[in-house]
């Protein structure tokens, strides 16, 4: 039996049982990141530290609640003291070791997230390139992984301003302070919760990093800060196997969830509301968890899980490139031990001797480094977006003098002559090619999911009128077609979509509405171009998964009969189509074609690979051949890619792809003059 004052210790001091959470918690955050395929929702981690870290902000501000100004500043200010020290040490530490380590083409992007997570708005950042579909295909971070600590600190700056608030008004009314707090915070966290699932249901990818999707998390931890002492009250044994069943939700989320769980929504009622049965037992019982959270090695594993949190993901982001190679059991393990070995020394040399210096206990000494800090952290992130710029730079005066020569030679030429040989210097710096995106992309031509607006662009001004209808993989053609246009007098609208197929099948989304909306936003494409409008309908598309199938030979068919139908209603009303066949996709073996470059810059051959891997089945281009109609045409560009058995991440001195799938505009332009040959076949019918 537990005893009343060994019960009150427990309540106002330290909880061992918390910190063998945090414990749990890390490991399951850590071993995830290093072992995805074995430990699939190993993220739910997170999870954990939120209702941590939202039960221990409450209970503080529910003893010494805020009630001025100066109040709200010492609060802050002792956060600042705890977070920001050790956090602005890692992102400066990272910001070094990615600069030496890293390739060139990741820099930019290294250097935006580590201003955003100095600034503790990663999580927003995140947020808007996961609905990108581009900037979702991004290489991770070494600082990605700051996007909780930002949802963390923007909770801590809008928790005690709630709380001060509803203190201020039962001050000035007979409302009684815990009831109208415990109303408060129930409705932030119902409100919270209702938009969790209502985000997670429409666009997943943002909701997982979104501040109003997690603050329900963090407040049932406050709400069992509040309700603390009824649970309390419940027989030992009860409370003891409340404790048991939190810890099996736990376990039972990190081992059942996967990627494709949507989250958070109602899945993450599982590891907040076992973590909220944890916490709420608080159970010292023998037999308890407790018995096993306050072991010593898991004692001081939740000691240091903040700093291990903090150093364990830019080790595994950066060792593969230091070593040169992936990372195997050996290299996992060396991870792990070395992140255990920092974070010691981080707790012990900046963690502890932040809190305990005289001087940075002056909240005004406290600000002034919050401050500076950030600024140094802004500086350092500028700098090398400087520097990235200033390559940017040489790399177009290199290309534009190449170009200006009128080589023979220059990008899809080269494989075009045999004379031109393939040991050429290359042109494009990585990080240049890599951002070498069509226009249609900073000019906002994009119809993104749940595809509820219509947006077309329209390029020229001439009588001859294309339309280029279709995905991402009709988009890269639009630097070629824009060079043709400029020399023929022609004009080019584009219908262009994100992620999506333009066919009668359904194609396969996170969610209805955008299966929906995608399909209707074929209809509309299709609708506007058919018949006389243009001159010539140009197509084409990577297919992506379809509704309904499930084998690779049902997903073909599926793909195959979809754009057929699709197809047929534009010959069925005479519309003049030219479908191009889709181009060669290395993805599956090369995530980046610019990332393989900047890695291997002496060695470009490694960023090539076999055409059999590279090209693969066009239903779109077979639908058309099959339709047999005149009005329907094929071209087929491939030979001016891929040579004699392979196909090249690297030709005629230009970089071929800007990510792992579409052209970069450089090489896209030197396709121009071939395409032009098929465009104008196509026209004279």
């Amino acid at each position: 039996m537990e005893t009343l004052s060994k019960r009150q210790n427990v309540e106002s001091g330290f909880r061992l049982d918390i910190q063998g959470l945090r414990a749990v918690a890390v490991a399951l955050v850590v071993l995830y990141h290093l072992w995805p395929d074995h430990l699939h929702g190993g993220y739910v981690g997170v999870d954990v530290f939120f209702v941590i870290s939202g039960f221990l902000i409450t209970s503080h501000l529910v003893r010494q609640p805020p009630v001025s100004w100066r109040d709200l500043g010492r609060f802050w200010a002792r956060r600042i003291r705890r977070l920001l020290p050790a956090a602005f040490l890692v992102l400066l530490a990272t910001s070094i070791a990615a600069r030496l380590v890293a390739p060139s083409t990741q820099w930019a992007q290294i250097a935006k997230e580590v201003i955003a997570s100095g600034l503790y708005v990663q999580n927003w950042l995140l947020a808007g390139s996961s609905v990108d579909y581009l900037a979702a295909e991004n290489a991770q971070t070494p600082v990605q992984h700051f996007w909780s600590l930002s949802v963390e600190e923007q909770f801590y700056l809008f928790w005690p301003l709630l709380i001060a608030a509803v203190v201020w008004l039962t001050r000035r009314t007979r409302w009684r302070q815990k009831s109208a707090l415990f109303a408060a915070l129930l409705t932030t966290v119902v409100a919270s919760f209702a938009y969790s699932v209502a985000a997670t249901a429409a666009e997943p990818g943002s909701a997982y990093f979104i501040t109003p999707t997690r603050i329900w998390e963090l407040g049932l931890g406050g709400l069992i800060a509040l309700a603390g002492n009824r649970i309390y009250s419940f027989h030992p044994r009860l409370r003891a196997g409340m404790a048991w069943i939190g810890i099996a939700g736990i376990v039972a989320a990190g081992t059942a969830f996967t990627s494709e769980t949507a989250f958070p929504g109602y899945a993450a009622l599982l590891p907040v509301v076992a973590t909220v049965l944890v916490i709420g037992a608080n159970s010292t019982a023998s037999g308890s968890p407790t018995t096993f959270l306050r072991a010593k090695p898991i004692q001081w594993l939740g000691g240091v899980s903040y700093s291990i949190y903090l150093w364990h993901w830019p080790l595994i982001v950066l060792a593969p490139f230091a070593a040169g190679d992936e990372i195997g059991l050996a290299g996992k393990l060396a991870i792990l031990a070395l992140s255990l070995l920092l974070a010691a020394a981080t707790k012990t040399l900046v963690e502890d001797k932040a809190r305990s210096a005289g001087w940075f206990r002056r909240t005004a000494s406290t600000y002034r480094f919050a401050v500076g800090g950030m600024i140094v952290l802004v500086i350092i992130g500028s700098l090398q977006l400087v520097e990235v710029g200033q390559r940017s730079l040489r790399a177009d005066e290199r290309l534009a003098a190449e170009t200006n020569s009128g080589s023979a030679c220059l990008g899809a030429a080269a494989l075009a002559d045999p004379d031109c040989g393939s040991n050429q210097e290359i042109l494009t710096d990585p990080a240049v090619a890599k951002e070498d995106k069509p226009a249609a992309y900073a000019d906002g031509c994009w119809n993104h999911p749940p595809f509820g607006s219509r947006v077309t662009c329209t390029y020229g001004d001439g009588d001859t009128e294309i339309a280029l209808v279709g995905n991402s993989h009709a988009g890269h053609w639009l630097p070629a077609l824009q060079e043709i246009a400029k020399d023929r007098d022609w004009t080019i609208t584009t219908f262009l979509a994100s992620a999506c197929n333009f066919t009668d099948a359904k194609v396969k989304f996170d969610t209805p509405a955008k299966t929906a909306g995608c399909t209707e936003l074929g209809d509309w494409a299709q609708e506007a171009t058919s018949g006389d409008k243009f001159d010539l309908v140009i197509s084409s598309q990577l297919s992506i998964p379809l509704q309904g199938g499930g084998s690779a030979s049902e997903q073909k068919k599926l793909a195959f009969d979809g754009y057929s139908s699709y197809l047929k209603d534009w010959a069925d009303n005479g519309t003049n189509v030219l479908v191009l066949r889709d181009t060669p996709y290395p993805k599956t073996e090369i995530p980046s074609i610019p990332d393989c470059v900047a890695e291997n810059p002496d060695r470009t051959d490694v960023c090539s690979g076999l055409s059999d891997s590279w090209l693969k089945p066009d239903p779109m281009a077979e639908a058309a051949d099959a339709l047999g109609d005149a009005d329907i045409s094929v071209a087929d560009l491939t030979e001016l890619l891929c040579r004699d058995g392979r196909c090249y991440g690297v030709n005629g001195g230009l970089i071929t792809y800007f990510d792992g799938s579409h052209l970069t505009t450089a090489y896209a332009r030197t396709l121009a003059p071939f395409l032009e040959q098929k465009i104008t076949s196509a026209l004279q019918g």
